[in-house]
Order: C-alpha cells, then structure tokens, then sequence
C-alpha cells in the first residue's frame, strides 16, 4: 500500500472527520464564551468589585512616558513591557466557565445515555423455523 492511499484511508476515517468538525465547534463555541465572560460576566463581576475593569489590570515592567495614557493599549503601544496580570484573571475566569459548560454537557449526555440503556428493548421476533418446530409439536401432542 503506498503512502499515498494510507493517508487517503487515514484522512476518511470517522475519527478524523469527527476531530475535525469537533476543533471548528470547539473554536466556535470558544469564541461565543470569550464573549460572554469579556462582554457579559466580567463587566458585571467588575461593577461588584468597585467598577473594576480586569483588562487594565498591570504593572509596567519599564518606565511609561509621560503622557501615556494608563491604559494597558496605550503602555504597550508605547513600548514598555507590562506584565498583564489582568488578561489572566479574564483567561482563567474564561477557562472556568468553559471547563464548567462542558462539563455540564457531557454530563447530560451521559444521563441521557444511561436513560436509554436502561429502556427496555422489545423483545425480538421469534424466528419462522422456531415458530413451525412448535406448531410441529403441538400437533404431535394431539
């Protein structure tokens, strides 16, 4: 087999396929929760902390000119390194809420899964040879 049709019969194969349209899901699914943390929760954690914006948060690693505005945007623009603690906090929030969501989700799957194996199944139909083995012996009884 050359290389060339094992790595056709690699790329068909379910797994793959389903890897794949598991990542593009993922990167979609990722994007609507960078906007729910960075749009929606951490707006709302930061008017509980004081009107604190996590995205700002930082220490100059150097000396900022003066006249730069004490934005994290502006600091860097100017060129000084910054240690951006604040985009970490709203990372690691981001990842929690990720972690949690599909945790959740998998856990439904799971209880759904186990209400299906716990159906019962119908039972099968009796085979035509077992059916005419007995209509044979009911006769012989007669």
């Amino acid at each position: 087999m050359s290389v060339v049709q094992e790595f056709k019969a690699f790329a068909v194969k379910g797994n793959v396929i389903d890897l794949a349209v598991g990542v593009i899901i993922g990167g979609a699914f990722g994007k609507i929760v960078d906007s729910l943390v960075a749009d929606i929760i951490m707006p709302v954690v930061g008017a509980v902390f004081g009107k604190l914006d996590f995205s700002n948060m930082f220490v100059a690693l150097g000396t900022v000119p003066s006249g730069t505005a004490p934005t994290l945007a502006a600091v860097k623009a100017a060129g000084v390194p910054v240690f951006a603690y604040g985009n970490f906090i709203t990372v690691a929030i981001n990842f929690l809420i990720l972690a949690f969501i599909i945790f959740m989700m998998v856990k439904q799957i799971n209880r759904l899964k186990t209400e299906e194996a716990a159906a019962p199944a119908e039972p099968a139909p009796t085979p035509e040879d077992v059916l005419l083995l007995r209509e044979i012996r009911d006769s012989l009884r007669k």
